[in-house]
């Protein structure tokens, strides 16, 4: 149960830290803000989503299959921009609505999406380890 505890814990740490990394790149103003703003908030997009689905769904299995989802959902969403039916618009209006749907497509948005899958799935990776870590590190 404590090991539970303390991967919980470093779950939220995780989101504390991806979720304002992602508005600060959405939001960037300075040099290459282009990228940050298109392409580097994309990376801690994946991540996010990728923690918020550990967060219910801890296995083994799961480590590797919520990177996966993640990318397939969000790669769906991109093409999803493709379409402009009035309830779509009307979500994409709104903030929210935009940072979750997305406005426009762009191609370049897919190797982003790999690469916070990716690097979403060795987060995973570290945070699953803490619930079978030892209690002490002296213990062999």
């Amino acid at each position: 149960m404590l090991r539970y505890r303390k991967q919980t814990i470093f779950i939220i740490i995780s989101v504390l830290i991806v979720v304002p990394m992602g508005f600060l790149f959405k939001y960037y103003n300075g040099p290459a803000h282009h990228w940050f703003n298109d392409y580097g908030a994309a990376v801690f997009y994946e991540i996010f989503w990728c923690l918020f689905a550990f967060w219910f769904f801890r296995s083994r299995a799961a480590v590797i299959q919520i990177p996966i989802w993640v990318f397939v959902i969000t790669c769906i969403l991109e093409f999803l921009q493709l379409w402009h039916p009035s309830l779509l618009e009307q979500m994409r209006a709104t903030l929210i609505g935009k940072l979750l749907l997305g406005t426009t497509f762009v191609w370049w948005d897919f190797p982003h999406y790999v690469l916070g899958s990716v690097l979403g799935w060795l987060w995973l990776r570290q945070l699953h380890k803490i619930s079978y870590a030892k209690k002490n590190q002296g213990e062999t």
